[in-house]
């Protein structure tokens, strides 16, 4: 599987779905190069996403500054979420105070007093509102579909409405990017604007820009503490191989990328200083079933599938253990999910359990003979596992789950495809079952809303882009979803997501296999102030919005 930006949250982000240098080598990216290691104020970060083109659009997910994650660092949110502890309240950032009322249909903001745009331009309660109001009238701008209505702004207060509770957006519209009104009032077409000299709040200009590296020089006038990091450096490697290289050799020093057998390939060569850290949000890589063909519209043939899947090999031989793994049996990762749980399936952890899942088969009208599982029918039950050539971890988990699944006479085949063929497989609903992800957000309703939610639901055949990609159909699960997201008090919104639970327990409209992890590798050489377990103050990952607060963290290390 290859690394995905987490704008899919969506994941968004999303994901998604969802990563940063410039000059890590001398030569083009996978060169070997060799740029002197450790210049002074100097932080080199990389991602494996080929070359760039010159776009530094903050809203574009397909931008370079999105890919590469610098975006982060020129364009400041309202608020610094934590998407390691989504339900901490967040940091104030452009916004110094924020009220929610109505039940989350009116956000009152404040806006800070005392950040400048990079041009030297006053920011201004203004440039909030002129940015809201961009989103609401460029629908490729607003890629979080929020529904605005009113946006009014008085002295340095702005008001926003909606014409539905926005409790479970309200994270994805704190951390909205604000860009300056007098240069972007002057776009004509901001949705495909590349924004070549972007100009934001944050403490970062853009110096230079190739296909290959982009540097960021920090400012003078930054408004908070100026940081420590005096130029970012952002290289694209091409592959993982070549970053993976280049971050065991020193040339880079920040990146996510996916390594198997990291502590030989990447730890062991500096054991002292090449650290690594991969904590879950609340989104999930996860096994869909294609619900809307038999046989898997059969809730006892899912559920003793799910009894069968070895997580544990999965996390260790196809995650080669940097995905945590996930160990309670609503699919929710913990610890960030803790708060979330439901009473009845606290401390409820997966187990495989073979017996159990042949018990659940024979209940259910099936019969195992000479290992053949054959359906109430007498069809011999089948399945194609499917997911994009070259994606070595979710492939490595296919091959596993097709060894688990023959425990129970089930005769699986692992399939690949072009990953334009296999999203628009997923899409449509040509598939049996596929390991994919799904969306994370600051509650565990994301996710559920992502695989369940029947107004995704779409006929096989017609494309469903938004999720429900199993065309899973569940009226309970749709109601439970509804009244989350538009309860007035928080014991109804507690059981809506208990019902959730349930019926992904019950029903298992996807096997969850691993937590999507918002890590990063990172040395500690040259600079100290990581994020980690121990202080888990942001996700490391350096295509996150957290990444500014990570850099603003940082000290030389000596």
């Amino acid at each position: 599987m290859r690394v995905r930006t987490r704008t899919r949250t969506a994941i968004a982000v999303a994901l998604a779905a969802t990563a940063l240098l410039a000059g890590c080598t001398a030569g083009a990216p996978g060169a070997g190069g060799g740029q002197a290691e450790g210049d002074k104020g100097v932080l080199t970060v990389g991602m494996p996403n080929g070359p760039q083109t010159d776009n530094s659009n903050p809203f574009l997910g397909t931008s370079a500054g999105a890919s590469l994650g610098y975006r982060h660092m020129i364009y400041e949110p309202l608020v610094m979420v934590n998407g390691v502890r989504p339900a901490e309240k967040g940091t104030p950032w452009l916004a110094s105070e924020w009220k929610w009322s109505d039940n989350y249909r009116k956000l009152t903001l404040t806006v800070q007093d005392g950040p400048t745009w990079s041009d030297g331009k006053e920011f201004s309660a203004g440039d909030v509102e002129f940015t809201f109001r961009l989103l609401k009238e460029n629908e490729a701008l607003n890629t979080n579909a929020i529904p605005y209505d009113g946006i009014s702004r008085k002295g340095d207060t702005v008001e926003l409405t909606f014409p539905e509770s926005q409790f479970v957006n309200q994270s994805k519209i704190l951390t909205t990017f604000v860009v300056p009104e007098h240069i972007w009032s002057k776009v004509e077409n901001p949705e495909t604007w590349p924004n070549k000299k972007p100009v934001g709040t944050g403490p970062y200009t853009l110096k230079t820009f190739t296909p290959q590296t982009i540097t960021l020089t920090a400012r003078d006038t930054y408004w908070q503490e100026k940081p420590k990091v005096e130029e970012l450096r952002y290289t694209s490697y091409n592959d993982n191989n070549a970053q993976t290289t280049a971050l065991a050799n020193g040339t880079c020093e920040w990146s996510f990328v996916f390594t198997p057998d990291y502590e030989k390939i990447y730890v062991s060569k500096d054991p002292e200083h090449h650290k690594l850290w991969f904590p879950s949000g609340l989104g999930v890589h996860g096994l869909w079933f294609n619900t809307a063909k038999k046989p898997f519209d059969d809730p006892a043939l899912r559920r003793a599938i799910n009894h069968v899947v070895d997580r544990e090999a999965i996390h260790v031989r196809a995650q080669a253990t940097l995905y945590p793994e996930i160990e309670s049996v609503t699919g929710i990762p913990l610890p960030a999910g803790e708060p979330f749980i439901a009473p009845e399936y606290k401390g409820e952890k997966q187990e495989v359990d073979v017996e159990a899942a042949k018990k659940e088969l024979e209940k259910a009208g099936y019969t195992l003979s000479g290992g053949v599982l054959k359906d109430p029918s007498g069809k011999p039950v089948t399945m194609t596992l499917t997911d994009p050539a070259g994606w070595s971890d979710y492939l490595t988990g296919l091959s596993i789950i097709k060894d688990n699944v023959k425990q129970i006479g089930i005769e699986a085949k692992v399939r690949t495809q072009t990953v334009d063929a296999w999203t628009t497989a997923m899409n449509e609903g040509d598939f049996d079952a596929s390991l994919h992800w799904t969306n994370s957000g600051a509650t565990p309703y994301d996710m559920y809303q992502h695989v369940m939610d029947g107004e995704l639901y779409q006929p096989l055949g017609k494309a469903a882009p938004g999720g429900n990609f199993g065309r899973f159909r569940n009226e309970a699960a749709t109601k439970a979803l509804k009244e989350y997201a538009n309860a007035s008090d928080e014991s109804t919104r507690t059981e809506a997501l208990n019902e959730l639970q349930r019926i992904m327990v019950e029903e298992v409209p996807l096997i969850a296999t691993a937590a999507a992890p918002i890590g990063a590798e990172y040395s500690t050489r040259n600079w100290v102030g990581w994020p980690s377990e121990s202080d888990p103050y942001a996700p490391p990952q350096p295509t996150q919005p957290n990444s500014l607060d990570v850099v603003l963290h940082l000290r030389p290390a000596s």
